[in-house]
């Protein structure tokens, strides 16, 4: 089987061009209500699937320790000068097809602003799944292609695809978007049951950002957000799903980071810990460590080539 590409984001400069210097303070604050809106109770460990810098990862409280997981090193050293080194944050280096947890083992996972980087999103959504504990949460988040935008474009014959259909649609390289009924076919088939939706991003239009305070739009979307349970038209919506089961079934999450882990080449667990790396007793792949970054990315002869950031 075909490995899907990868949108990798190695020494782009994503954080400060995009949110800091691209007028986002919008979107960033109408994303932190709706993550406060659906985050659960406060638990023990929290998956965030493509943390970047670590934009998101301070707004998860309640959690003891958060793993970082993202495919650019050089994004989770930024998280890392953000966040610092402290025993609450584990950062690893993975691609999201390959997630080398063992299975059942995080309360809670996240993935904001990532899905539309996947060219296989039922297979990506499929290792949360796996690494998910019984009863735990999954918060998603997905660009919506049947939004307001794409709509008028299309009948208005600006568009050739149509926002209707339910396949993805990929407008540039590595980035796609979802229609709302496919995302919440694909959870379901998974085995999580959808507890709430949420529509983000209201009024994201250049002239609308320029015209209007920022703080007028933050609260007119806020009020907004909650019609996400009746109909999904902006191009930005958050799910909360719960995955079904005991949440006896599984054991307690162990102490030690090193034993989170599983060979993301042939799932072989445990890893033995050798000094400087990890390595697996089954393959003999090698895992190394790389400044309090585990590394588990799949060598290039073991996958198809991976795209870098902006191509």
């Amino acid at each position: 089987m075909s490995e899907p590409p990868i949108c990798d984001y190695e020494d782009s400069d994503y954080q400060a061009s995009f949110w800091g210097r691209g007028g986002r303070e919008y979107e960033d604050r109408v994303e932190a209500i709706a993550l406060r809106r659906l985050l659960p109770r406060p638990g023990h460990l929290m998956l965030e699937v493509g943390a970047g810098t670590g934009r998101n990862t301070a707004r998860y409280g309640g959690y003891e320790r958060i793993v970082l997981l993202d495919y650019s090193i050089s994004q989770l050293q930024q998280a890392q000068a953000r966040l610092g080194r402290s025993d609450m944050y584990v950062y690893v280096a993975a691609d999201a097809y390959h997630l080398p947890f063992v299975e059942g083992l995080f309360d809670a996972a996240t993935m904001i602003r990532v899905l539309h980087h996947m060219a296989d999103a039922p297979r990506a959504l499929a290792q949360i799944r796996d690494v998910l504990r019984p009863k735990g949460i999954f918060l998603l988040e997905f660009a919506n292609k049947r939004n307001t935008k794409s709509i008028l474009r299309y009948w208005l014959g600006r568009q050739a695809w149509n926002p209707f259909t339910l396949e993805p649609v990929e407008f540039a390289t590595l980035n796609f978007d979802f229609h709302p009924t496919a995302v919440r076919g694909w959870l379901r088939q998974l085995g999580f049951e959808i507890q709430r939706t949420l529509t983000v991003s209201h009024f994201r239009a250049g002239f609308l950002k320029r015209a209007v305070p920022v703080v007028v739009l933050v609260f007119l979307d806020s009020v907004l957000q909650w019609t996400g349970e009746l109909w999904q038209l902006t191009p930005s919506v958050f799910t909360r799903a719960q995955l079904e089961g005991k949440a006896s079934e599984t054991p307690p999450i162990p102490a030690e980071p090193s034993q989170f882990f599983r060979c993301p080449s042939c799932r072989h667990r445990p890893l033995v810990v050798r000094p400087g790396f990890l390595e697996c007793s089954n393959c003999g792949r090698k895992w190394p460590m790389k400044g309090e970054i585990f590394d588990f990315r799949l060598t290039p002869d073991a996958q198809d080539p991976v795209t870098p950031y902006g191509e």
